[in-house]
């Protein structure tokens, strides 16, 4: 499966979102740690979810990037 993840980059740290995983999120403290951890709370989170016999949600989330010439 392939999920998509938004990395949100803060003062200190690089915040890690999963939207089609409610509840799977992460904080790393640069970009390479973040995705670490994003892998890592992914397959918690799922494992998680099929030890607790609930379904785990298909990837449905799409990303892409609008250019906007200012």
């Amino acid at each position: 499966m392939r999920y998509a993840v938004i990395y949100e980059q803060g003062p200190t740290s690089v915040g890690v979102t999963v939207p089609d995983l409610p509840g799977c999120f992460a904080v790393g403290k640069n970009m390479e740690d973040a995705r670490r951890l994003a892998a890592e709370s992914i397959a918690f989170h799922i494992q998680s979810l099929r030890e607790d016999g609930e379904t785990v949600p298909e990837p449905s989330t799409e990303c892409d990037y609008a250019e906007i010439l200012a």
